[in-house]
């Protein structure tokens, strides 16, 4: 099937599925979302793709690795790098750039300039009560990151009485995780939930071990008629082993087999988040909401990717200090307005310490300090956005909404070195900008619309504007490259077009997009000078769907499916390659206008059978299947996807007591979840996949 094809596939379905007569309003299955506006907001309301991953779901697929729970959203890739170590890809290839944002209650796990790609694994996603993901840009409420979109993992409710769960799960490769929670009232005002998350694995390549240690606390207080404060505390810890790609013949032959032994490519992560949500009902019609925050994180990391080329171990330290502020109105149901502003005051340092590592056999063994530090410095970030959106009902059937953010940011940036540490040793360079304050601003502008066509039916249309900031270590970090400190935010225009409904048993969202991104950084080559400017523009275009479907009260069906073009409109860069891959050398500027975008997926599928035998109460069982596409990984090599398969089961043995079970990879299948080439070198590398793997696992509710 050709793609324009597959795209009028997607359209034409819901159409085809569902009749456009009424439904039964009993038979409606009402979804709340509250990352659009910080309240609970019906989704048929919203000009946007959401979906919703409930606590019953999160529950039954009991996820090992983020990828397991999010990749069952139709146009999320969530790939497994080993430990919780992740890249993601939405409206976006497989990549480390800073386009996703994510949220834990609605609050930014971390500051805009200090994204990471594994930022996921700072967060407890198997103890969560609820998910949503926002694809595309999202509402006027935020900024820099949420281009190619958001994840929301909201924590559950406490309880109404004393409660609890201790779960036990034991699974191949020396896999151990154990899950606690309790829950109960205070008194007649307040109300907590605790819970504690201990993860252990030695992984299933050598010397590929993990370490987790997370755990929040929650407390609920009503304080008066009128007012509500909700108080968050989380901690997380990983200790994560390095995980190599590996070359075409160590792929299919030794998959297990890993370049890093030892504390080579390791890294150690810790993340503290402090929150306090106060709302206070003004009056029947209006809220106030403050929520003062205050996050620590430490991170100590030797970059693989750099190993060949310039080893390092880094180290980034920071701290935010910062107020979430809105304030809410409905007026004559009609209209739903908020304005708000969001404070973040994030000093910083890093410091980075070249190394020098070990090889016997193509290993990587050890590695010494050298004694020369390359980089030492702080950044102190202040960002100040004030925002407003506003939803007008203009009749029972059409939804207007607008919205606009403005976003200033300030970087207070101090190089720490001696002047006289030389930035050029050989022919290596650790450029390293004056000390300065650097400032941004961006307006970005959001509209939608939603028609209610027929009952349980929508179409909706929105346009978005968003964009990113340069990073603090893109910017302050910049090795060989010239004149970072000019770099501009990265923008993106989002137009989209949705459909969403519900007939009976049959629940169907699709949705078009076309994405736009300028100013995306390029590298080229000026009087053999490296230099990185704003000059690229890529756009991104797909059709999107996902269904749910009870076939019978026993069998029901989800699935979700994504079918992609993503393109080079002007897009160029430095390519170097040397001896012995290239014999001479080459170092060249390349230009890909109308080239495939690397590590892009043409498809992304997924499906899953779930059955529920009322012959044998509480079984549960699921058999999952899922598809990643073929894709670029450069200019020349392709990467052909995978189909994996998965067995679930669930049976309550009790009434207080339920055993799982997991099979994963049934058919041992051989993959790669990341394929591309190295920096400076040509050859390509393989980031092997599970293979077959079983996980069991008893939990007790009391």
């Amino acid at each position: 099937m050709t793609q324009h094809k597959a795209v009028l596939a997607f359209i034409g379905l819901p159409l085809l599925v569902l009749p456009p007569q009424t439904v039964a309003a009993e038979q409606d299955i009402e979804v709340m979302v509250v990352t659009s506006s910080r309240q609970a907001q019906a989704l048929v309301n919203l000009a946007e793709a959401v979906s919703v991953i409930d606590e019953d779901t999160i529950k039954n697929v009991s996820p090992g690795h983020p990828s397991e729970l999010l990749n069952r959203v139709s146009g999320v890739h969530v790939n497994d790098l080993g430990g919780e170590g992740h890249m993601t890809a939405i409206r976006q290839p497989i990549s480390t750039g800073g386009v996703y944002l994510f949220l834990e209650d609605g609050l930014p796990t971390r500051p805009t300039g200090f994204f990471n790609h594994n930022g996921l694994y700072e967060i407890d996603i198997p103890n969560s009560g609820r998910v949503e993901v926002t694809k595309g840009p999202g509402s006027a409420l935020y900024g820099s990151d949420a281009i190619g979109g958001i994840f929301n993992i909201l924590t559950p409710e406490p309880t109404a009485a004393f409660s609890g769960k201790a779960q036990a799960e034991l699974g191949s490769d020396g896999w151990q995780r154990g899950l606690l929670s309790l829950s109960s009232p205070l008194n007649d005002a307040h109300s907590f939930y605790w819970q504690l998350n201990s993860t252990q694995s030695d992984g299933f390549r050598e010397e590929s071990d993990y370490q987790r240690l997370s755990g929040n606390l929650r407390l609920d207080s009503e304080l008066g008629n009128h007012t509500r404060l909700k108080s968050l505390l989380s901690f997380g810890k990983v200790d994560q082993s390095g995980s190599s790609g590996l070359s075409l013949t160590d792929f299919q032959q030794n998959p297990a087999r890993n370049y890093y032994h030892g504390d080579i490519g390791a890294r150690d992560a810790q993340a503290l988040r402090l929150s306090a949500e106060l709302r206070h009902q003004l009056s029947d019609n209006s809220e106030l909401m403050l929520t003062p925050f205050f996050r620590d994180n430490h991170s100590d990391l030797m970059p693989s990717w750099m190993l060949s080329y310039d080893p390092v171990v880094q180290h980034t330290r920071f701290k935010s200090y910062g107020l979430l502020a809105q304030y809410s109105q409905h007026t004559n149901n009609s209209f739903n307005w908020s304005a708000g502003i969001d404070i973040d005051y994030t000093p910083a340092s890093f410091a980075e310490q070249q190394i020098s590592v070990t090889q016997q056999d193509g290993i990587y063994t050890d590695y010494a300090l050298t004694g020369r530090t390359n980089y030492q410095y702080d950044a102190d970030q202040t960002v100040l956005s004030p925002y407003a959106q506003l939803q007008w009902f203009a009749s029972s059937q059409l939804i207007i909404s607008l919205g606009a953010r403005y976003d200033y940011f300030s970087v207070d940036y101090t190089d720490l070195l001696d002047a006289d540490v030389p930035q050029q040793v050989g022919r290596s360079s650790w450029l390293r900008p004056p000390s300065q304050k650097l400032s941004y601003n961006q307006l970005s502008p959001k509209a939608g619309v939603v028609w209610k066509f027929a009952a349980n039916q929508q179409l909706y249309t929105n346009r978005r504007h968003a964009f990113r900031v340069p990073s603090v270590g893109q910017i302050f970090r910049p090795g060989s490259s010239n004149d970072t400190t000019a770099l501009e935010p990265v923008t993106a225009v989002n137009h989209e077009l949705g459909w969403r409904g519900q007939s009976g048993a049959i629940q169907l969202d699709a949705s078009l997009y076309d994405l736009t991104i300028k100013d995306d950084v390029v590298t080229y080559i000026d009087a053999n000078s490296r230099k990185v400017t704003n000059a690229g523009e890529t756009s991104h275009r797909g059709a999107e769907l996902m269904l749910q479907w009870a076939l019978t009260d026993e069998l029901k069906l989800q699935s979700s499916g994504t079918v992609t073009r993503q393109k080079y409109e002007d897009f160029q860069y430095l390519f170097s390659c040397f001896p012995p891959v290239c014999v001479p050398p080459v170092n060249e500027t390349r230009n890909f206008a109308g080239f495939d975008v690397g590590k892009a997926p043409k498809q992304l599928w997924q499906s899953s059978l779930s059955y529920q035998p009322q012959a044998i109460s509480g079984l549960w069982l699921e058999l999952e299947w899922q598809k990643v596409g073929r894709y670029f990984t450069d200019e020349t090599n392709t990467y052909n996807g995978h189909d994996l398969w998965h067995l679930r089961a669930r049976y309550p043995l009790t009434d207080n007591i339920t055993l799982a079970a997991r099979l994963m990879n049934i058919t041992d299948k051989t993959y790669s979840t990341y394929t591309s080439n190295q920096v400076g070198s040509s050859a390509i590398e393989y980031r092997p996949g599970m293979p077959r793997s079983v996980f069991v696992s008893a939990t007790v509710n009391f």
